[in-house]
């Protein structure tokens, strides 16, 4: 079974875990597990006010997981958030799938960690700031990027992230994954699905 590990922060962005964690449990067909990581044991509340109990600290985190996904939010900018970096570090060196969206994305570029790929973020002239940050010309103005095994979004795609997570890890079929995708964003009436079709 593959395994999903999503990291999670003090006031982390519930939606954009939601997304991605509910659409590998319905289309992955039982081959995935996802799993939450914090600093810490102790519960992290969500900007919606959700309490999540990590299953992992970092000392007790597995190494042997499939994809690491930074949930954005509100901590990303916190002293205490670059104890997640030999985390990270490890994931690259290892060819691993690593994801990172809204203030997630700022944090891989403080970090080096966006050198090596494609990338987005929130806001390029910030990333632009860090001496550790030198991809300049790797910067897309786009909603969702995947390159080199790294995955990054702006805060406003949630659904984009999602989508490039699930088919870097071969969750489902490019097509399953397009249909799922489509009716999140669309919705139910405009959304092209054959079961849609036949209604």
């Amino acid at each position: 079974m593959k395994k999903i590990l999503y990291v999670i922060l003090e006031q982390w962005a519930d939606w954009e875990l939601a997304y991605i964690s509910s659409a590998v449990n319905m289309l992955g067909g039982g081959k995935f597990e996802n799993k939450t990581v914090s600093l810490t044991e102790n519960a992290v509340t969500s900007i919606g006010g959700v309490k999540c109990l990590p299953d992992y600290d970092l000392q007790s985190a597995p190494s042997d997981y499939d994809a690491l996904i930074l949930i954005g939010g509100m901590s990303w900018h916190n002293e205490n958030a670059m104890q997640i970096k030999p985390f990270i570090d490890d994931c690259i060196k290892n060819g691993k799938v690593l994801g990172a969206i809204c203030d997630a994305c700022r944090f891989l570029g403080s970090v080096g960690a966006l050198n090596g790929a494609k990338h987005t973020a929130n806001d390029f002239n910030e990333l632009k700031q860090y001496s550790a940050y030198a991809n300049e010309q790797g910067y897309i103005h786009r909603q969702a990027v995947s390159d080199n095994n790294v995955i990054t979004a702006n805060g406003t795609a949630a659904l984009e992230f999602a989508r490039e997570i699930l088919k870097s890890l071969s969750v489902a079929s490019d097509e399953q994954i397009n249909g799922w995708y489509d009716f999140h964003k669309l919705g139910l009436y405009n959304a092209a699905m054959p079961r849609m079709q036949e209604l």
